[in-house]
Parts: C-alpha cells; structure tokens; sequence
C-alpha cells in the first residue's frame, strides 16, 4: 500500500510526504505551479524524477535531497518510488521563498540578482539532524490545523538546517566518521534501533550487529548524531509518544506498551522528564 498526503500549508507553500508500503514501484505525480522551488528529500529508499515526458531522469538516492529551480518553464513532479521509499517533498513559490529570506538572498546562491533567472539543481546528502526532522514529519498525524502548523514549523527548521548547516554536525570534525563505511555503519545503528525501539538490542549487540567496536560505535554515533545512542531512543520515542497521544489514536497505556515500557508508570515518568507534564495532562491540553 502506498501512502500520499498532500498539505498546502499557505498560499505557494506545499508539503507532500510519501510512503511506498507496496511491493512494487509507485509513481508521484503533482501539478507544480510556476516559479516554484522544488525539494526533494529521500528519508528511505530511492526514487526517479521524470521530466519531459521520459526523456529525462534524475535519480536521488537515498538519504539524498534535490533542490529544484527553473524559472525559464514549469516542473511538474512526476516520481517513481522504489518499494521501501519514503520522502518529503517542500513546493514553495520563489515569492514566499524570497519573503522568508529577504535578508540573505545574496547569500543564497539560487537567489542572489546573478543567478535569480537561471535555472537551478542541487544533489546532497541529507544531514542527521535534517533525518530527525524529517521522520519527525513522516511520523507526524496531528488533525489538519495542528498538522499544517506542526508541518509548517519543522519546513522551516528544514530550511535553517540546509541553508545555515552546524559545523557541530560536521563529519570532518571526527576522523573515524571521514571514512564513509563506518558513516553507513552508524547510520544503520540508527535505523535498528529505531525499528526495533520496543525491544532494542544492548550496546555491544548493536555494535557486533553493524560490525564496530563498542568505543567506535558509541564515539561515532554521538559525533553524528550529537548524543548517546540511547538518549536517541529515548527522545525518538517521546516525540513518538506525543504526536500518537496529540492524535487520540491511542490511550496512554497502549502508547506505552507500543514503545517497549513493562509498566505505564515508567512510560508516564520518561514522559514527565521530558515534557514536564504528564501523557494525561499533555492529552487534556492538546484537547482543550
């Protein structure tokens, strides 16, 4: 089964999130307005972008973004997503855009008065922090008007990460993270322990499962990720626990039971930690 949920956030300003659940490649196909910047990040999987009528491909690869611009004609989205993809699309005219960073345009190099009626591509990698953000919004199911502001709010976070990226997060800063093996090693890390969230495996389990040491696995991790392995989880789950509990889908019990708690009562203190308020108290002011 193939997921697609399409948000106009604002006038020229657009969020798709897209998840192939299916066995076979889908297809993604969206009117694109004129003028508009396009950017593609590819959380999972892998996908092709199709232009003028085939005869045109443009591969992203995953954990990769595209930033796309041409002012000279329209683009409208036309994506085959591998089975396994998930990705967020951000449509946004070049009006709204240039509004939102009025101050450093000449610092942008799409929008800057030499380049601002030429046409633009740009292929990168996708940060970690910016993978955070990013399945913070796969992840999200608020209602409509907290889902556009939550959708909206984490856009512009996505912005800051790609056009202001923290040195903190800089691989270079970190000679065992230079080597791009051990770069997928942790990555991989991550993804188990997100997958496997309500039972994950020990620190040396996880370290012999991705082939590292246990030093290298817990360094790496927090070099690329900014903390301890664990203390990811953990701030995975609660953000986790707060869109399920904003949403209503489920009590707090069962929300606590889905992310591996033996007891509500453990679940409740980690919320509380985190949150400063309790599951419940957080539902009746979500709900007020």
């Amino acid at each position: 089964m193939s997921l697609e949920r399409f948000c106009q956030i604002e006038n020229g300003f657009w969020v798709l999130l897209c998840e192939n659940n299916a066995q076979n490649p889908q297809k993604v196909i969206r009117d694109v307005e004129e003028n508009c910047i396009q950017f593609h990040f590819c959380f999972k999987g892998k996908a092709v972008f199709i232009f003028n009528n085939g005869n045109y491909t443009l591969p992203l690869a995953d954990e990769h973004m595209l930033l796309l611009y041409n002012p000279q004609r329209t683009l409208p989205m036309e994506s085959d997503l591998e089975p396994g993809t998930k990705m967020v699309s951000v449509l946004i005219s070049i009006k709204k855009f240039h509004g939102l960073f009025s101050h450093e345009a000449e610092s942008i190099a799409f929008l800057n008065e030499e380049n601002i009626n030429k046409k633009y591509y740009q292929d990168q990698i996708i940060t970690p922090a910016m993978a955070v953000v990013l399945s913070q919004m796969l992840q999200n199911d608020s209602d409509a008007l907290m889902g556009r502001l939550y959708l909206k709010a984490k856009v512009y976070e996505l912005f800051s990460l790609y056009f202001n990226p923290s040195k903190a997060a800089d691989v270079a800063q970190c000679p065992f993270l230079v080597d791009e093996e051990n770069v997928q090693k942790i990555r991989l890390a991550k993804q188990i322990i997100i997958e496997r969230m309500s039972e994950p495996p020990s620190l040396q389990s996880l370290a012999d499962e991705v082939g590292l040491s246990l030093k290298r696995l817990k360094d790496g991790f927090k070099q690329l990720y900014g903390m301890p392995v664990f203390q990811f989880l953990l701030d995975h789950k609660m953000e986790l626990a707060r869109q399920i509990l904003s949403s209503g889908a489920q009590n707090v019990n069962e929300v606590g039971l889905k992310l591996g708690y033996s007891t509500s009562s453990h679940f409740i203190a980690a919320f509380k930690k985190k949150y400063g308020t309790t599951p419940k108290k957080y539902i009746m002011s979500v709900s007020s």
